[in-house]
């Protein structure tokens, strides 16, 4: 190992790579696995602390007792091209709450279901206005086109679907019960936020400028579903399509 490839792999790691994103994007040519970076940052080659190293393994989300409603598109109304990430311009929502006795501040989160791109939108509650809010602004924020479709689950805070469909003209399609699978791209990256900000932050207390932060580190990871491109890259060459 040279002291350069050294460097690039511990800059990658500080910026929450996984080794496997590293040797995917940047050492996919030369035949370098992510077994030998592990290897490297256990014996001490790469003088990486272990806390650099993001967990892994699947998260179990707690069922939550919120109340729900029934109405609404279900999810087997869904084009099949929105099933199969063919198309751009369909998300997953879902929120991200505060911890119990905290405030009522939370994140509305948002997942591009073809390039992964991921975005949290601070909300003072878990309303349906707030959350109608938080839709309408990034309905505005990017080129038409941009949003086509949501996908959610039954929390009362979307109860606004019927506004979005007729104000923007956005369908809002509801995931079955104990089903969040179905939303995986979002739980995926719910999970991944939860990183930055663990059970039991307060989001009232977290700054604009944390969460854009942790949104790049998340967006700006190469993936392998992306053919180890970033969600950002691929999110922005779709837009780009659009203007």
């Amino acid at each position: 190992m040279t002291l350069e490839k050294g460097v690039r792999i511990l800059e990658k790691l500080r910026e929450t790579w996984s080794p496997e994103q590293i040797a995917g994007r940047l050492f996919q040519e030369e035949g370098l696995s992510f077994k030998t970076i592990y290897r490297w940052i256990y014996t001490g080659l790469v003088e990486a602390d272990s806390g650099l190293l993001r967990q892994k393994g699947k998260r179990q989300k707690p069922r939550e007792t919120r109340g729900r409603f029934n109405v609404g598109l279900p999810i087997s109304k869904r084009p099949s091209d929105v099933k199969g990430r063919q198309t751009f311009g369909h998300w997953e929502l879902d929120t991200v709450v505060s911890g119990r006795g905290k405030s009522k501040a939370c994140v509305a989160t948002f997942v591009e279901r073809k390039s992964r791109f991921y975005l949290a939108v601070p909300m003072e509650d878990r309303s349906a206005q707030s959350m109608e809010s938080a839709i309408q602004a990034l309905h505005l924020y990017f080129p038409l086109g941009t949003f086509q479709t949501a996908t959610t689950d039954r929390g009362k805070e979307f109860s606004c679907h019927e506004r979005i469909r007729d104000t923007l003209g956005v369908p809002m399609y509801f995931a079955d019960p104990y089903s969040s699978w179905q939303r995986g791209s979002n739980e995926n990256a719910n999970g991944l936020l939860r990183e930055f900000f663990p059970k039991g932050t307060d989001f009232g207390k977290v700054s604009r400028s944390e969460l854009a932060q942790a949104l790049a580190w998340i967006n700006g990871r190469p993936r392998k579903c992306l053919n180890w491109k970033t969600a950002y890259e691929v999110f922005t060459e779709e837009v780009l399509h659009l203007i």
